[in-house]
């Protein structure tokens, strides 16, 4: 009998051990640290020496903001997410006090827009992205009973991304308005919502969006340069025609890291919104391709925590997320190559810049406690399947969800 007991005991003692943290997703994203870093100098220091600054001053900054990052992904990560229910009212409140300084009282002008505070090294509308998702994914699991009412469901959802777009556009950043609308359609859809009641709020803010782009002198501009680079390139809008310059030069391969030229040639915001006109042309097709395919990996992986999450709640965070970061991704690359029109969205964890980047790795953060969650009660319950596909815009997928049923299935 005793050597039995002592091979349970060891046995006990080797079970194996489940890393809390999703380590695909780490991998992915610290690559895409490392590359933004390489560029970001590769695309600054020539621009830092012109301000009088030393050629590693913009890399620093963005170092700087990353550390921010990473605190506030950290804090996110251990935090759980259902115990946000008490403090989102809040956080609506409290960015939409930002967006209203900036657009209205102390926002600071730069570049023909009033985006900022503090000297330009804080912009809200970066946060308002992640609020809204967070507030939508609340308020969704909230009214999921009553999604398709229209008193309960859509009229509400419209008056609030109604209030962030309204006093993003007052900045004027139709980019950003553009994003946090099509956010909050998403959400909405994911919450399953009619596909009638979608159709209908779509072609109404498409009307409404083609309306102020038509009006507003910066959107007819864009609309009217994005026209002319789809008839031919060279009639384009300037910055299109510098980043399709340094695509091209390019080629298949790059002309080797820190050699782009079209940064050096009044290549506009090459650190931020342009810097994958310059990652294209040091390292080519295939090195452009490589990074896309980290996007799409990021995404992959996001929506696999979503499917695994142990609730709806769960599954619309970390879905809306994964959607936001590979929107932002396609619409800056998209921009680049004129497949849509001009839009001030940065490459996340690639563009220069501490807001975007801030609040990426927050958003991360929040992704892997999600996973650290599933994982916590995957372990709590053995002798089950832990890798099953669920569809995530079934009528009833998420809903009808549950750890109980999961364990059932597998007994049977």
């Amino acid at each position: 009998m005793m050597p039995e007991k002592q091979n349970t005991h060891f046995q006990r003692k080797t079970h194996p051990l489940h890393l809390s943290i999703d380590v695909p997703l780490l991998i992915i994203v610290l690559s895409l640290l490392a590359i933004g870093l390489l560029f970001v100098y590769s695309s600054s220091w020539e621009f830092a020496l012109q301000q009088e600054k030393e050629p590693s001053y913009f890399l620093k900054k963005q170092i700087s903001s990353i550390a921010v990052g990473i605190g506030g992904g950290i804090v996110a990560f251990y935090f759980d997410y259902h115990r946000m229910q008490k403090l989102v009212k809040y956080m609506v409140l409290g960015t939409l006090i930002l967006l209203f300084l900036v657009s209205i009282v102390l926002g600071e002008a730069r570049l023909g827009a009033t985006r900022s505070l503090w000297q330009g090294s804080y912009q809200p509308s970066e946060l308002a992205k992640l609020v809204i998702i967070i507030y939508l994914a609340f308020w969704v699991d909230s009214k999921k009973n009553n999604i398709n009412t229209i008193s309960f469901g859509l009229i509400p959802l419209m008056a609030i991304i109604g209030l962030f777009c309204g006093l993003i556009l007052l900045q004027p950043d139709l980019s950003t308005a553009a994003t946090i609308f099509i956010l909050g359609v998403i959400m909405f859809f994911l919450g399953g919502a009619d596909l009638h009641q979608i159709i209908r709020v779509s072609s109404v803010a498409l009307i409404a969006g083609l309306s102020i782009v038509l009006f507003h002198p910066t959107g007819r501009t864009r609309i009217s340069e994005y026209l002319s680079g789809l008839r031919n390139p060279i009639e384009g809008s300037y910055h299109m025609i510098r980043s399709i310059e340094g695509i091209v030069k390019g080629g298949l391969f790059g002309a080797g890291i820190g050699m782009s030229t079209v940064k050096f040639t009044k290549l506009p915001f090459a650190p931020t919104d342009s810097i994958f006109a310059v990652i294209s042309e040091e390292v080519g097709l295939v090195g452009s391709s490589i990074l896309i395919l980290l996007f799409v990996l990021l995404f992959w992986r996001g929506l696999r925590i979503a499917n695994h999450a142990p609730d709806f709640l769960g599954k619309l965070l970390a879905s809306g997320i994964s959607i936001w970061i590979f929107l932002e991704a396609m619409i800056n690359i998209g921009v680049m190559v004129n497949i849509i029109p001009f839009a001030g969205n940065a490459l996340p964890l690639i563009s220069y810049g501490g807001s975007s980047i801030a609040t990426v790795l927050t958003s991360i953060g929040m992704l892997m406690g999600i996973a650290r969650i599933t994982k916590q009660q995957d372990d709590k319950q053995e002798g089950r399947v832990t890798h099953a596909v669920v569809d995530l815009r079934r009528d009833d997928g998420w809903r009808d969800l549950s750890r109980t049923r999961r364990s059932a299935d597998t007994k049977r």
